[in-house]
């Protein structure tokens, strides 16, 4: 499966989407649109955030499926917090 980049592979700065299209009509749409907030999360992460919510939001049921310290998973989440509020600052 491929992956939607999010990141220039060049200089590293976020990606904005430039065009969408259709695969029934082949309708096209451009121009420069940001990609939404949790795509511009790594595949990880963004793979964190659904297991968070499949475990109701337990990190200690998180923990244990994961094999992990309560504190890691913690921690992993805190940043991953920061790391969302740090996009959503860029945004406004």
């Amino acid at each position: 499966m491929k992956k939607l980049p999010a990141i220039c592979p060049s200089c590293e700065s976020a990606l904005q989407v430039s065009q969408l299209s259709c695969t029934h009509c082949e309708t096209k749409v451009s121009g420069n649109y940001t990609l939404p907030l949790l795509l511009q999360l790594t595949y990880e992460e963004q793979q964190f955030l659904l297991d968070f919510i499949m475990f109701s939001g337990s990190l200690k049921k998180m923990a244990e499926q994961l094999g992990k310290s309560y504190p890691t998973v913690r921690n992993y989440l805190d940043d991953l917090i920061e790391k969302i509020n740090h996009i959503k600052s860029e945004t406004l």
